[in-house]
């Protein structure tokens, strides 16, 4: 059954308050979300009654932890569909994961004259690593084309991937554009070269029914922080065969088997790659997100968003001088609008529309390359989720075309 925005938005203390004297409006999800009271109960709960360090005590405490840190791994591993638990590595976010990849696969596997493959829609986080392994092993970067509507373009993609392709590294959702990418059918095209496919999912996960091993991919990074989840959390799905091969990022405690005078040996997997102290409290508030995630269901996520994206977009697109970016079948997109208004600087744009309680994002997005495919050096972004009703998608384009008149007239 579906939900009601309005209902699910009383579980967010934080919307529940006044912005320069105006209801909080917050259309900034994709850059993070907000949190249900579930998520910060789990968390305060944790330091309140079971905070101890993991996987070292005997004590009554480090082993409440300790089951408490690994059942919010079994948690997510249920969540994406892995087939067990070791392939579920917690890092500090979606960057982190992509980084570890570069650092550790990337190193190994790559070598000079090989090709990364990459696209232009892709979020920095997904570009500044390969660039810079392929300066370091003197390999080729490489990019996708997007299409004329800020989709892939698959016959660029067939072009560019070639047997000299090593890593194919995409997003699955782009956080500026809301493409959706074919990541199934770009799995086989990278596998039919023989190469390893790194997908960004942090747009995708807390949006959507993600399933890893149906998609086929190799490695699938993601955050906490944008699926209801706190900061400092993230994942990274990897095949087991692909991370026993692989070594550490970071060494310390907790990833090692023994320690010689000279030498180490790691620990099993995925303990050899979470070395310290782990980010446990993060891990337990992650688990409840999905819990609450799981309580909506992902389709009904899905189908709230394109219900309201679908009721937007018409709605912006009908203010003049307004351009939005992105595909033109609103049914096709996530819950992300990009746009433009007149000659109006994005920023300029949102901090009027901050002073009416609404909350969008303006600049690049972490985009420099997509940006200038766009031909626009900034953007402004609204992003919608569970909590955002058809209301908030009213008053956006109501301050819209109230920026739009101040702007005009409004110093004459």
């Amino acid at each position: 059954m579906m939900f009601q925005g309005e209902e699910v938005k009383k579980d967010f203390p934080i919307l529940n308050q006044v912005v320069n004297d105006e209801p909080l409006i917050y259309l900034d999800s994709a850059a993070t979300s907000q949190k249900p009271t579930a998520v910060l109960t789990a968390i305060e709960t944790y330091y309140k009654t079971s905070n101890a360090n993991v996987h070292r005590g005997v004590h009554t405490l480090a082993e409440r932890a300790t089951s408490q840190y690994e059942a919010a791994r079994e948690t997510v591993r249920a969540f994406i569909h892995a087939k067990e638990s070791a392939e579920v590595l917690f890092t500090r976010g979606a960057t982190t994961s992509l980084n570890w990849v570069a650092k550790s696969y990337g190193e190994a596997n790559v070598h000079e004259g090989d090709e990364i493959v990459i696209s232009y829609m892709e979020h920095h986080s997904n570009i500044v690593p390969w660039q810079q392994l392929a300066k370091k092993k003197k390999a080729t970067l490489k990019y996708i084309e997007l299409t004329k509507d800020g989709q892939l373009d698959l016959t660029s993609a067939k072009e560019q991937i070639t047997t000299k392709t090593k890593i194919v590294a995409l997003t699955h959702v782009s956080n500026v554009l809301g493409s959706v990418n074919p990541i199934a059918e770009l799995t086989q095209l990278a596998h039919s070269v023989g190469a390893v496919i790194v997908v960004d999912g942090a747009q995708a996960v807390p949006h959507m029914t993600v399933n890893v091993v149906e998609l086929g991919v190799d490695f699938y990074a993601f955050s906490g922080h944008k699926m209801l989840g706190p900061t400092g959390i993230g994942v990274l799905y990897g095949k087991r065969a692909l991370l026993e091969a692989m070594e550490p990022v970071e060494y310390g405690g907790e990833m090692i088997d023994f320690v010689y005078d000279q030498d180490s040996t790691w620990t099993e997997l995925p303990w050899k790659f979470e070395a310290g102290t782990p980010n446990i409290a993060g891990a337990i508030g992650l688990a409840a997100a999905i819990d609450y995630l799981n309580q909506l269901g992902m389709k009904n996520v899905h189908a709230h968003e394109t219900e309201l994206v679908t009721y937007l977009l018409p709605k912006l697109r009908a203010i003049p001088g307004l351009v939005v970016y992105g595909p033109t079948d609103d049914s096709i997109r996530t819950g992300v609008v990009t746009f433009n208004v007149d000659d109006l600087h994005p920023h300029d744009l949102a901090t009027a529309l901050d002073m009416q309680g609404i909350a969008v994002r303006a600049g690049h997005h972490c985009t420099q390359p997509l940006m200038r495919q766009l031909g626009a050096s900034s953007t402004a972004r609204a992003s919608v989720y569970v909590y955002t009703t058809k209301a908030d998608c009213d008053s956006l384009v109501e301050a819209i075309l109230a920026t739009k008149e101040f702007f005009n007239y409004g110093l004459n």
